[in-house]
């Protein structure tokens, strides 16, 4: 089967904050915005070489904020880090821990993974509504899971 996760839906509360947010605050660009007749969806794609996107709109089956541990993966967690910080994105200090350090904050110990391993390294930030985000350093895939030309 040769399928892509392409799109994931967000639930949020207000869609212009949520635009406000992933396209003026983080920088991601507008793919789609259909309002009519009283549902609005909207698309985003992340910057990057990666082609999912998010989506998000009224009505929305899920409670607002109810997403977690959405991931986004970069070869540097220092430059992206300060550049959400720079863009006034609440965003954590990067830590390190393993992967329980994700999810478990009492576990993370600050700074990036002393070796700079790949997968080792997080810092997260939430949307207005609390939709959870993680970005993760990736400097070197694991078999099988390199980008396709």
């Amino acid at each position: 089967m040769n399928v892509n996760l392409e799109v994931v839906s967000i639930p949020v509360s207000d869609v212009d904050r949520a635009v406000q947010f992933y396209r003026d605050q983080l920088g991601w660009r507008v793919d789609i915005d259909i309002n009519s007749g009283g549902s609005r969806v909207v698309e985003i794609t992340p910057t990057g070489d990666g082609h999912a996107s998010i989506v998000f709109g009224v009505p929305t089956a899920a409670p607002p904020g109810s997403m977690r541990h959405l991931e986004l993966a970069t070869p540097d967690i220092i430059a992206p880090r300060e550049e959400l910080a720079q863009r006034g994105v609440d965003v954590t200090e990067v830590y390190h821990g393993g992967a329980s350090a994700v999810f478990q904050p009492e576990t993370r110990i600050p700074g990036p993974d002393p070796d700079r391993t790949s997968y080792g390294s997080y810092a997260s930030f939430a949307d207005p509504d609390g939709n959870g985000w993680t970005l993760q350093e990736v400097t070197t895939r694991l078999p099988g899971r390199e980008p396709a030309s």
